[in-house]
């Protein structure tokens, strides 16, 4: 019998193939996109607080001091009862930590480990918000001897944190130096240190169990430092890089444009290598130098005013890593202040974003990131006379600016709108302002052999109208960043509209295509 049937003509099967992509991905693309998990949990930028200051502020000038400068987040290498009592009611959150000489003790008991969270945690929680407990301090790679009592130690404060009725809001974790990982670039072939293979299974095993993150302290500068010619200052600072300078990883070709994005990922590699996927990276310290010896000419204040400001935009941008680029590390810069007690090298003493005293060392340069820090250009600064300096010595530094500096001083000459009050410290800082408006706010120009400091606080009084302020008036500056800000989120809004109408529009043509040759079929077929 003759075999009636009709043959399907070849193309046929390549055009069902496409038209089922088509209609599977057609849906979907009509749909909002699916939030990722980290949109519940915005990435943020964090300070770490050490307490090697001379003339550190009082906890109730420190909280202050934090309010102001609109820091949400920060980390404490103990549990200072006067700091944490402090901190209630102001949304602060905070990270305390059991320091390494108490592991040993909470490690081997269980009641001294529930009196550790009944004095230091519960006795705050909820008014103060503890996010997170950091048990020791890079206790594997520092104190070696006292690795075995490391997770005893967090086994026993999360017993307690559970009797507390406390463990599904306040996290348990410690920090790690980056040297538990070998091998870390490229990323793909980081390895966990096998020596501390035990104790780091063990840790993976509880965070993943607890939903708590690993938490990491992450140093580009030291990467750097320790590979000068193989790594890139630039890489290093998250500068913009030419595609020929990006490092890339052979075995996933993945391309990296920054140090700590590659430090992060070797991260995430590692776990994977001992199958953990399920935990997320919390670099809890990260940061540069602003200063350093004849051993570390790379410790500036530009460099560290670049590192610092490109890692906030990169954070509050949300980048990820190229290896998860839909998780952002949250970071916790280190540190707020210059720990000035600390011993050599000069570097150690020279991390922080201010000086113990609150003034800025650098102004960071993160405009359009958001409210976080006003220490930020995207305010007006000026530049001041510092206090307790002798007479003597700041009359020299008026008579150089008003002199050879060629500052305008006539503001402050007899019957003139600064005049008083009348003295040389609120003459020199008028002047001191004077010449560093006319110097473009440049921070060598703010100096004067030490007697002057940078401040975000406008010094105008009455009819007193700093050069600063007549500069850049409040409404002008209001205006700007009201239109700076409306701008951004037009970009962003819009850039997130084009993606959805891309998609929309591909959709939309694989639908009537699929429709063309569905009838060019029926004709063969017919």
């Amino acid at each position: 019998m003759a075999n009636n049937t009709k043959k399907f003509p070849p193309f046929f099967f390549v055009i069902l193939f496409y038209c089922s992509c088509c209609f599977s991905t057609s849906s979907s693309n009509f749909l909002p996109e699916k939030k990722v998990q980290q949109d519940k949990n915005e990435p943020y930028v964090g300070v770490n607080i050490g307490t090697d200051v001379s003339n550190l502020l009082s906890p109730a000038d420190l909280v202050a001091f934090l309010q102001l400068q609109k820091i949400t987040h920060i980390r404490l290498y103990d549990a200072d009862p006067d700091i944490l009592k402090a901190l209630a009611k102001t949304k602060i959150r905070v990270i305390i930590s059991v320091p390494n000489n108490q592991i040993l003790a909470i490690g081997s008991s269980n009641t001294t480990a529930a009196a550790w969270i009944g004095r230091n945690v519960a006795a705050y929680f909820p008014e103060t918000l503890i996010t997170a407990i950091a048990v020791g301090d890079e206790l594997l790679t520092t104190v070696p001897s006292s690795a075995p009592l490391l997770m005893p130690a967090i086994e026993s404060l999360y017993s307690a944190l559970v009797a507390a009725n406390l463990h599904t809001q306040i996290k348990i974790s410690t920090p790690n130096a980056a040297s538990i990982i070998l091998d870390p670039f490229p990323p793909s072939q980081a390895f966990f240190n096998q020596s501390m293979s035990s104790v780091l299974s063990q840790l993976l095993q509880f965070l993943s169990r607890t939903n708590s993150p690993l938490m990491m302290n992450l140093y580009p500068y030291y990467v750097f430092m320790q590979n000068k010619g193989v790594v890139l200052i630039d890489n290093s600072l998250f500068k913009p890089l030419t595609p020929s300078k990006e490092m890339v990883d052979p075995n996933t070709l993945l391309h990296y444009t920054n140090v700590l994005d590659a430090m992060i990922d070797s991260v995430y590699f590692s776990m994977k290598n001992v199958n953990v996927t399920d935990v997320v990276v919390l670099v809890t310290e990260s940061g540069w130098p602003s200063k350093g010896d004849s051993k570390e000419p790379y410790a500036t204040i530009d460099n560290a005013d670049t590192y610092n400001s490109n890692l906030i935009k990169h954070i509050i941008d949300r980048s990820g890593t190229p290896l998860h680029p839909e998780i952002t590390s949250s970071v916790y810069i280190y540190e707020l202040f210059n720990e000035d007690l600390r011993s050599p090298p000069v570097s150690e003493a020279n991390w922080g974003l201010f000086h113990g005293n609150s003034t800025p060392i650098y102004l960071l340069h993160v405009s359009g990131s958001g409210t976080f820090l006003a220490n930020d250009t995207t305010n007006q600064t000026y530049c001041l006379a510092m206090e307790g300096i002798d007479k003597r010595t700041m009359q020299a530094a008026l008579d150089w600016a008003c002199g050879p500096g060629r500052a305008n001083c006539s503001e402050i000459q007899p019957g003139e709108s600064c005049y008083q009050p009348n003295d040389v410290k609120n003459h020199a800082s008028y002047a001191f302002d004077s010449y560093y408006q006319k110097e473009g706010s440049s921070p060598g120009s703010c100096d004067f052999k030490g007697v002057a400091m940078i401040t975000t606080t406008d010094p105008s009084h009455g009819s007193c109208i700093f050069p600063g302020s007549k500069k850049v008036s409040n409404k002008t500056s209001q205006v700007a960043n009201a239109t700076q800000a409306s701008g951004a989120n037009s970009i962003r809004f819009f850039g997130a509209q084009t993606r959805i109408f891309d998609k929309n529009v591909h959709a939309l043509f694989g639908v009537v295509l699929c429709l063309f040759y569905y009838s060019l079929i029926q004709v063969q077929l017919s």
